[in-house]
């Protein structure tokens, strides 16, 4: 399925696109008169419906498995999660089992996938392809496809196997509408809002509720990042944290699952990858098989079950998602049973601190969420992880281990006494200061970990959310050539060139300055803790751009002279997550012009 490979999308980002806008519509829903992207989602099911007419599928943990294109709808469409709506057109996804609904006029029969994923070099033996009446069917060595028509709609139904290609084939036109319908509704979090923050919530909701994917069987098979993300299918330690803050009052038992899942990541010593491998036993061994047979993949990742080994943030976010568990739902039984590798954890940056006065010193590499960045030494943002998590071991010690809870309340001392020295610039956090002793100076919007950890005083965290609007808002800073835009997450771009790779090594793109709208939430959370105006920007601006260019879903990333990154991406629900967190100040409005 080449719509859903990464390397297309990677390709995309070179080009500038102009699609149609999109209207936030009262009851939630996106209105536009024009075919966009819908990027698909359900707990198997993952695809994309272009605005060309071709329509993608995939399974999670399977791979791809066709497309068929379809005549573009004509008129006034509604898009909503998983849907869009038209006059005589549309498409609903089924929630219960992988299978689709497509009211259209069908313009070819199916395309089968060569191959389950782009980097797969594997020989695979033609598809098997069978047309009667009404029908058309593939069968692939590791997935089906199928669509029976109904009239003027098609039902599409996937499986892994037979009984799951059955089981979506049973399922109604009817059927398959009302579970779409229904699933749209459960998203809509917060129907007294306007239009524009009521699809907000809506779509962030079902950015975090459309990443928990399941096996063949109905159990949990971990979140999904993005729809981008999911070849070889992996689940996340820094994307799942923040997608789990909008699941946590949803979905407890998910997060605990979560949780259970990533412990099996985590190695004795502390350290964990980026990602776990949670792909089915056929995509795994292709994967396998490449990491090993191509230095380049087994190097960054070196283990079977590992996406991109040793994260300096992985193990950290692992702690503070036990602790918001346990802060949330009082479930304590997670931290008990998974305290050994809490310990492990703790023990880890214990030791790495020594060498910084109470600060863990990053090695030179790019191995945390600005993996196209070497930075190294004091990193701020890693460092208000390592204060959150030192906190977190102490209150969950409380009852588990008083020594190491003890110890960790040092730590945490230790580290807020030494930050100041290490990184203050007079105005802001730096975002590091590196091992050979120069310093990257610049005001980095993923600092605000220090804030939403109070690592730092509250006249300092005035300060830096004063620094942030002046310098990250585009509005503010006539610095950047694009006008009014969103929230930059750096400022300037960072000056020594070695430091950066990749799609950072451009001025405002990536983690040089693009938009990230899971940091959006992140300041407007801030800025709503704190009871300080100006929250609505950094809140809605991001989709305000979003629909402005034609993205009907939360979208990874974004800047003015590229494309964006994953569509449906996970941990960009954190927006949606903060505003249902302060509901009476949002529904209130931002005293700020």
């Amino acid at each position: 399925m080449p719509a859903l490979h990464e390397g297309r999308l990677a390709a995309l980002d070179d080009r500038r696109l102009t699609p149609p806008r999109l209207q936030p519509l009262a009851d939630g829903g996106l209105g536009t008169t024009a075919p966009v992207d819908l990027p698909i989602m359900s707990p198997r099911l993952q695809g994309l419906w272009g605005a060309d007419g071709w329509l993608s599928l995939a399974l999670w943990g399977g791979g791809d498995l066709g497309r068929v294109r379809f005549a573009l709808p004509k008129g006034r469409l509604t898009y909503g999660p998983n849907l869009v709506e038209g006059n005589g057109c549309g498409l609903w996804t089924a929630q219960s089992v992988p299978a689709l609904l497509v009211a259209g006029h069908l313009e070819g029969r199916l395309s089968p996938a060569r191959r389950p994923a782009g980097w797969d070099e594997r020989i695979y033996p033609p598809a098997k392809v069978v047309a009667r009446d009404g029908w058309h069917r593939v069968d692939l060595p590791w997935g089906r496809l199928a669509l029976r028509n109904h009239g003027e709609e098609t039902v599409i139904a996937l499986g892994a196997d037979e009984d799951e290609l059955s089981r979506a084939m049973a399922l109604s036109p009817d059927r398959i509408r009302r579970e779409a319908r229904a699933y749209a509704e459960a998203c809509d979090g917060l129907p007294q809002a306007g239009p524009l923050l009521r699809s907000l919530v809506r779509q962030g909701l079902h950015a975090a509720r459309s990443s928990i994917r399941h096996g063949p069987g109905g159990d949990f098979a971990g979140l999904a990042a993005g729809l981008a993300y999911s070849a070889p299918a992996r689940t996340y330690f820094r994307d799942g944290y923040w997608t789990l803050q909008a699941l946590l009052p949803l979905a407890p038992d998910v997060v605990e699952a979560q949780i259970d899942l990533l412990a099996a990541g985590v190695r004795p010593d502390g350290e964990a990858p980026s990602g776990v491998i949670v792909s089915g036993a056929a995509q795994s061994a292709a994967w396998d098989e490449l990491r090993r047979r191509r230095p380049q993949v087994g190097r960054d990742s070196r283990r079977t079950n590992e996406w991109w080994s040793d994260h300096f943030d992985s193990p950290l976010f692992f702690v503070l998602a036990v602790d918001d568990l346990a802060g949330v739902s009082g479930r304590r039984g997670v931290a008990e049973r998974h305290w050994t590798t809490i310990t492990a954890i703790f023990r880890r940056y214990q030791r790495l601190a020594k060498a910084g006065q109470g600060l863990p010193l990053k090695p030179r590499h790019d191995r945390d969420w600005a993996d196209n960045v070497y930075r190294s030494g004091a990193v701020a943002y890693d460092i208000g992880l390592w204060i959150g998590a030192a906190d977190a071991v102490a209150r969950l010690g409380e009852g588990l281990d008083a020594t190491l809870a003890a110890e960790a309340r040092q730590a945490a001392v230790e580290a807020r006494a030494a930050l100041d020295a290490a990184l203050w610039t007079g105005a802001w956090y730096a975002d590091y200061g590196g091992l050979d002793g120069e310093a990257e100076g610049h005001l980095a919007l993923d600092s605000l970990t220090l804030l939403r950890w109070d690592a730092v005083s509250p006249a300092r965290a005035r300060a830096v959310l004063s620094a942030v609007a002046q310098n990250l808002e585009s509005r503010n800073n006539g610095g950047q050539p694009w006008g009014d835009w969103g929230v930059m997450c750096a400022f300037p771009p960072y000056g020594r060139r070695a430091d950066v790779r990749a799609k950072s090594a451009f001025g405002f793109r990536y983690h040089n300055g693009a938009d990230w709208p899971w940091l959006d939430g992140l300041y407007a959370g801030e800025l709503l803790r704190r009871g300080l105006p100006g929250w609505r920007y950094p809140l809605t601006r991001w989709w305000e751009t979003s629909l402005q260019n034609g993205w009907a879903g939360a979208v990874e990333y974004f800047s003015p002279p590229y494309a964006p990154g994953s569509p449906l991406q996970g941990w960009s629900s954190l927006p949606a997550a903060v505003a249902l967190q302060h509901v009476s100040q949002v529904l209130a409005g931002d005293p700020a012009p």
